[in-house]
C-alpha cells in the first residue's frame, strides 16, 4: 500500500487545500514510493502564519538552548543514517556510498550549527565619547523560505535549516517533488528532537505555483534558494520589489586543470569521481576536463578505459558506480546536449546513449567528448548529467583562461606538482572553492561553500558565513555619561 503524505503545517499533517498530489517516483525502478499532497497558496498562508507563531516562541529561546534542540537532532539523524541512506538511493537514484554521504553532512552541519549556539558572537568597540559603550549583536530575520532541489535532498535542507534555526529563525519550505521524503523525514526528526511546532512548516508542490507563493509571500522576510540559473534571477527580481533578502547557490560549469606535471593516476581517480558521481547530478559536478597537451594520448587512454569499467545500476547494489538520472525530463536533456556536442563538432570518444542495466528506470552511460573548444554549449551549458568535455591547453595561463570561460564560478581544481602553478591558479581561477590536488567537490562544513559570478549572489553556505545569511547586525549605544552627547559634534 502506498503512503500519502500531507503537508506539515504547525507541527501537525495537514490536508492540502488543492485536493491534489503528486507521485514519489522510485528513478531506478519507477515504483511509486508514495503520494504526496500539493500545497496551494491558501497553504503557504497557513503556513506562514504558523512560522510567525512558531517565531514568537522559538526566538526568545536562548541559542545554547536552541543548540540542545539540534545536538539531539544530530543524534537520531546518526541513529537512523542507514535507513535514511536506503530511502534516499530509492528517492534519488544515486549509489548507497554517496547517500551515506549525503546523510553524514546533514549529522555534521547539525552539529557545527549547534555548537554555533555558544558563538553568536557581536563585536564590542571603543567609543569617540567619554562614559559610552558600543557593540553589536545578531538577531533573526524572521521567517525565512526556502527552496531546495533534489540531488542532495537531506544534505542541502541542512545547510540551510540548521544555521536558520540556531540564530533563531522560523521556516517556511518547499521541498523538490523529486524527493519530498527526505525533508519530511528530515523535519519529523527536528520535532522528535524538541522543535517547538510551527517552527518549521512544509508546503511540498511545484516551484511555479508553491514556490512563487513563497518568494512573493510579504510576510516572508528572507529567500535562500539553490536551483537554475534562470529560476533564481525570476528569484532576485521579485525579492528585490520589497527588499526581501535572498541567498542564492545557482549551479556551476566546473573545470579540473591537469597539467603535464601531475601525478595522473591521482588526477584519473579525481576526473572520474568529479564528472560521474552522483551521475553528474551535482552542481560541483567536473564537467570540463582542461587537459595539458602533452600528457592528452596517455592520460584519455586511461581516462577512457577507466571510464568504460563504471557499473551502472540500481544504487542499492554493491557493485554498482553509477545510479540512474531523476527523471524522464532529465534523461531527455542530456540525450539532447550530446546532440548538440556532435552537431557542433565535439567527438564522442565513449558513452552518449541511455541504456538498460535491466531496470526500466533513467539510465544514461558515462559519456566523454573530445575536441571541444571553449565556446561550444557543452563547454558553456549546465548539462546536469554524466556528461565530460575535455578541452586542450598548452600552458597554465591559457588553462586559466578556459577555467574563467564561463558565466559560473563555483568550484575548481588543479593537479600540478607544481607550488608555483597551484598558487597562481588559487589566484587567478574565478571560482568560490579551489581545490588543489582533488575533485571539485568535497565540501567540509566549517568552511563557506558558495560560489561567485552566475552561480551565486555573495552568501555562503556552512562554515561561520552561515550564520550571516540569516541573521541581522544590530548596534548598539549605552550612554551613561548623564548628559546629552553628540557624535562627531560634541568633542570636549
Amino acid at each position: 500500500m502506498v503512503l500519502e503524505y500531507k503537508l506539515l503545517i504547525d507541527g501537525e499533517s495537514k490536508d492540502s487545500s488543492t485536493g491534489e498530489t503528486f507521485d514519489d517516483i522510485n528513478p531506478a525502478t519507477l515504483e511509486n514510493l508514495a503520494t504526496v499532497q500539493v500545497a496551494g497558496k491558501e497553504d503557504v498562508d497557513r503556513a506562514v502564519e504558523s512560522a510567525e507563531e512558531g517565531l514568537r516562541v522559538w526566538s526568545e529561546v536562548p541559542a545554547p538552548r536552541r543548540a540542545e534542540v539540534l545536538f539531539r537532532a544530530a543524534r537520531i539523524l546518526q541513529e537512523r543514517k542507514e535507513d535514511l541512506a536506503v530511502l534516499m538511493t530509492e528517492e534519488m537514484g544515486k549509489v548507497l556510498p554517496e547517500t551515506r554521504g549525503d546523510v553524514q553532512e546533514a549529522i555534521d552541519i547539525t552539529n557545527y550549527a549547534a555548537g554555533e549556539g555558544r558563538r553568536m558572537f557581536g563585536e564590542t568597540t571603543t567609543s569617540e565619547l567619554k562614559d559610552k559603550f558600543c557593540m553589536t549583536m545578531l538577531r533573526p530575520i524572521g521567517v525565512v523560505g526556502m527552496i531546495t532541489p533534489w540531488n542532495f535532498p537531506i544534505a542541502i535542507p541542512s545547510w540551510k535549516i540548521m544555521p536558520a534555526l540556531i540564530a533563531g529563525n522560523a521556516i517556511v519550505f518547499k521541498p523538490s517533488s523529486d524527493t519530498p521524503l527526505l525533508a519530511i523525514k528530515l523535519v519529523e526528526i527536528l520535532m522528535e528532537a524538541g522543535l517547538p511546532p510551527g517552527v518549521v512548516n512544509i508546503v511540498p508542490g511545484p516551484g511555479g505555483s508553491v514556490g512563487k507563493a513563497i518568494v512573493q509571500h510579504p510576510r516572508i522576510k528572507a529567500i535562500s534558494f539553490t536551483g537554475s540559473l534562470e529560476t533564481g534571477k525570476w528569484i532576485m527580481g521579485e525579492c528585490a520589489k520589497t527588499i526581501k533578502r535572498v541567498s542564492l547557490e545557482l549551479g556551476g560549469k566546473n573545470p579540473v586543470i591537469v597539467m603535464d606535471d601531475a601525478d595522473l593516476e591521482l588526477a584519473l581517480e579525481g576526473v572520474l569521481w568529479g564528472a560521474f558521481g552522483t551521475t553528474g547530478q551535482r552542481c560541483t559536478a567536473t564537467s570540463r576536463l582542461i587537459l595539458h597537451e602533452k600528457i592528452k594520448d596517455e592520460f584519455i587512454s586511461r581516462l577512457l578505459a577507466k571510464t568504460k569499467s563504471l557499473r551502472v545500476g540500481n544504487g542499492l547494489l554493491p557493485e554498482t558506480d553509477i545510479g540512474p538520472v531523476i527523471n524522464k525530463a532529465q534523461l531527455e536533456k542530456i540525450e539532447r546536449y550530446v546532440r548538440i556536442g556532435k552537431e557542433e563538432g565535439a567527438t564522442l570518444l565513449c558513452g552518449g546513449n541511455a541504456i538498460d542495466p535491466g531496470l526500466p528506470g533513467y539510465f544514461f552511460e558515462p559519456t566523454i567528448f573530445t575536441d571541444v573548444t571553449p565556446d561550444m554549449r557543452i563547454a558553456q551549458e549546465e548539462i546536469f548529467g554524466p556528461v565530460l568535455s575535455i578541452i586542450m591547453v598548452s600552458g597554465l595561463e591559457e588553462a586559466i583562461e578556459v577555467a574563467n570561460n564561463t558565466r559560473y564560478g563555483l568550484s575548481s581544481a588543479i593537479y600540478t606538482e607544481s607550488i608555483g602553478n597551484a598558487f597562481r591558479a588559487i589566484k587567478k581561477i574565478e571560482a568560490g572553492i579551489t581545490y588543489v590536488n582533488a575533485p571539485t567537490i568535497g565540501a567540509e562544513v566549517h568552511l563557506p561553500f558558495g560560489g561567485v559570478k552566475g552561480t551565486g549572489n555573495g552568501f555562503r553556505e556552512a562554515g561561520t558565513e552561515a550564520i550571516k545569511e540569516f541573521t541581522e547586525v544590530k548596534a548598539v549605544y549605552v550612554d551613561y555619561s548623564g548628559r546629552l552627547q553628540k557624535a562627531q559634534i560634541d568633542t570636549e
